[in-house]
């Protein structure tokens, strides 16, 4: 046998590279998992927020009405703007100021909270972020103009936003289910069911709605742990 082959005609370099991959997956199931992380985790509340297109946002703002940066987000890209609305339901109950998100999109989406659809009397469907077909509406109120959702109103699922590094780290792909166990003062609470959504230049961040950053007493949390759900079908209600 020749030092570049061996068994079954694999190479050298092939039978390397597989028992470097079977001792690696051992050395992390001994250590529980804990190789260097590529990228620090981020767990934020993303609070209720309108996404808006342009059309949209020139009939609530004006003719040529541009939104205005107030603060960059965590995601490369994103803002919120200064620009806010006012979300009226079918109950003639209002949320006034809510928060603009930029760029512009192609169709105008709310993102709400449990309670905020109580409030409005709106039954809010759990969607993906983008998935608004059959959703309910709404209407919006701006200083320059009223617009009249038939729908795009949503809750949404909350998901862990991943790029190429932290997908092979944690083992799952775009569309996977992951858990999130998050440690609080007299409380650990697990979220089942997050939703991969991956990226290319994406930072590693985990999203909840302000109901369920509340429950788990996210602001005073003393550990976040990501854990893949391996045989997770359940969509969060």
């Amino acid at each position: 046998m020749s030092q570049s082959t061996t068994l079954a005609g694999y190479s050298r370099g092939d039978v390397e590279r597989v028992v470097r991959d079977v001792l690696l997956k051992h050395f992390d199931a001994a250590r529980g998992g804990l190789r260097p992380k590529p990228n620090p985790l981020l767990v934020n509340i993303s609070a209720r927020h309108v996404h808006l297109s342009q059309a949209h946002l020139e009939t609530l703002f004006g003719k040529g009405a541009q939104l205005e940066v107030q603060k960059d987000l965590y995601q490369t890209g994103f803002f919120a703007a200064k620009q806010t609305v006012a979300v009226v339901g079918p109950r003639r109950r209002m949320l006034p100021d809510v928060r603009v998100l930029g760029p512009c999109r192609g169709a105008t989406q709310v993102e709400l909270a449990f309670t905020d659809g109580i409030s409005l009397g709106i039954d809010l469907p759990v969607r993906i972020s983008g998935n608004i077909k059959g959703t309910p509406g709404c209407v919006l109120v701006g200083p320059k103009g009223v617009v009249e959702l038939a729908e795009g109103v949503i809750r949404a699922e909350r998901h862990v936003h991943m790029g190429p590094a932290d997908l092979e780290y944690y083992g799952v792909h775009d569309g996977d289910r992951m858990n999130l166990r998050i440690e609080s003062p007299g409380c650990t609470t697990v979220y089942e069911g997050l939703v991969v959504r991956a990226g290319e230049r994406i930072k590693l961040e985990v999203h909840l709605d302000t109901d369920e950053g509340n429950a788990a007493n996210l602001e005073r949390a003393s550990r976040v742990e990501l854990q893949k759900a391996e045989s997770c079908a359940c969509k969060h209600k």
